[in-house]
């Protein structure tokens, strides 16, 4: 089946997730450390609403004149977004209707059914190998992950204890891209 084309021409293969683990200022010199063309993801659920919005506003300005790709997870803390980030537990149909381009996470079968039905224009699929954010998760491994990305009509990112070497070993297995906290921060 043809792959879902998403609403801009080329998507980003190299995508940096933000983590409230990564100080501020260190996540500041990784945005500024992605090459054009890249992506980030501002995740940072736990802070309060005032301190999300603060730090959403300077990564979207930093992504804006370093032409990145950003999305908001979760609720949209403010303007600058290029679309939004479907966490697993929330991914809903009503995504679809969302402006922008629209990603979502997935770690199982299950979970890549409902990011289609909501319409994502990319996925997120993990844990590939172990990481750090998630210690003593169970991981997809190699061959699981080729086996779901097959399965997928929309193109596929390896998140996960990933980095440059292993997104080489990944690519001939149906990863379209890579992404990362620490080995990008």
């Amino acid at each position: 089946m043809p792959r879902r084309q998403p609403p801009s021409a080329r998507l980003p293969r190299l995508w940096l997730f933000t983590d409230e683990r990564v100080a501020d200022a260190a996540l500041l010199r990784a945005v500024r450390r992605l090459p054009r063309g890249s992506g980030v993801v501002f995740r940072h659920y736990g802070l309060e609403s005032a301190e999300r919005g603060g730090l959403f506003a300077t990564v979207a300005a930093l992504t804006r004149r370093r032409g990145l790709v950003l999305l908001a997870a979760g609720q949209a803390p403010g303007r600058g977004a290029a679309g939004t980030h479907c966490p697993a537990h929330a991914i809903a149909p009503r995504s679809r209707r969302q402006p922008g381009l629209i990603s979502a996470s997935a770690h199982n079968l299950r979970e890549l059914a409902e990011a289609r039905r909501a319409g994502a224009h990319l996925v997120f699929l993990s844990p590939v190998f172990a990481t750090r954010s998630h210690p003593g998760g169970r991981t997809l491994g190699p061959m699981r992950f080729a086996m779901l990305a097959h399965l997928v009509r929309c193109p596929v990112i390896a998140l996960g204890g990933m980095n440059a070497g292993r997104f080489r070993r990944l690519k001939p297995l149906g990863a379209y891209g890579w992404a990362a906290i620490d080995a990008l921060s």
